[in-house]
């Protein structure tokens, strides 16, 4: 339950033995898909416990959608009906219910990458990582409080290099990667348009072991 009183449904994906920390995955706009639920269950077989909140429960319960044209708009239409304060409240919620674990990271994905990078200005994580958010760009202003990690794609039409620059610029203390050959959602194994495997790898493999420099 978040601090407003909403409840909310998430995927818990718990560590093979006692969980070393913890991490929030934090979605993408299109639910808790079957690929966020993967990278939850990811994360837990490298030792965390893994969880990640439903945010589309503030509007409708269990929603996940694909990505068809339709169904984008769709998941659009849904996002912006959800303030941001909103969601950062939901992934506190989350964060509160793992520190029995320990040190808690939050990684995020497209919408998720942007709300990983508010939520971690406002409460203390061990480490955020910030895939493709394109929001960031606005929220320059409140950075966040720990240890960051970004990776872009250098063909990702809304997240053009030159605002990856800016971010850079503007957040010396970050650690950004910018993939060559890759675009938007390139970790995203189920959107084959935009998968790329060699960039998803490489960024898996640097997450990995930042969150062990920095979680556990």
């Amino acid at each position: 339950m978040a601090r407003d009183g909403h409840s909310f449904h998430a995927y818990i994906a718990r560590a093979p033995a006692r969980a070393r920390g913890a991490v929030i995955i934090v979605q993408e706009i299109f639910g808790l898909t079957p690929h966020v639920r993967r990278v939850a269950d990811g994360y837990a077989a490298d030792g965390y416990l893994a969880v990640a909140p439903a945010l589309f429960d503030r509007v409708r319960r269990d929603l996940v959608l694909g990505d068809s044209p339709k169904e984008l708009e769709a998941a659009l239409g849904y996002r912006k009906q959800i303030p941001e304060a909103k969601s950062v409240l939901d992934i506190h919620a989350a964060a509160a219910m793992a520190r029995h674990c320990g040190r808690v990271g939050i990684i995020g994905y497209c919408w998720g990458g942007t709300l990983a990078w508010a939520a971690s200005a406002e409460t203390h994580f061990a480490a955020a990582v910030c895939y493709y958010g394109g929001g960031i760009a606005e929220h320059l202003d409140k950075p966040p409080t720990c240890p960051t990690m970004l990776h872009f794609g250098e063909h990702d039409s809304s997240i053009p290099p030159a605002t990856v620059e800016r971010i850079r610029h503007a957040f010396p203390q970050g650690t950004i990667y910018l993939y060559p050959a890759a675009g938007h959602a390139f970790n995203n194994e189920d959107r084959p348009k935009h998968y790329n495997a060699e960039a998803a790898t490489l960024a898996r493999t640097r997450t990995s072991a930042f969150l062990a420099q920095h979680v556990g």
